[in-house]
């Protein structure tokens, strides 16, 4: 199975970095408290960047670990497509 980093948009601003074979399903989930608790403190999401695909949850576990350590401004160009 495959798994993707993505990142998504609270209503509140915050940004939301995680994990999912499917995405948009889990954005889905998220937006009817399905999600995280983060998720549910934070509001409606909207998705707004999907990574390559990874070969497992592992690696991409790994990905989400580093983008989480990332600020705001390299988030925000990750999505753009200026950084990678």
């Amino acid at each position: 199975m495959q798994w993707y980093v993505y990142i998504a948009k609270a209503g509140s601003g915050y940004y939301y970095v995680g994990i999912s074979p499917n995405p948009k399903e889990r954005i889905v989930r998220h937006n009817i408290g399905l999600g995280s608790q983060m998720a549910r403190q934070h509001g409606s999401f909207i998705l707004l960047y999907i990574s390559s695909p990874f070969p497992n949850k592992s690696e991409a576990r790994k990905r989400e670990v580093q983008l989480k350590k990332w600020g705001r401004e390299k988030k925000e160009k990750l999505i753009k497509g200026e950084w990678k």
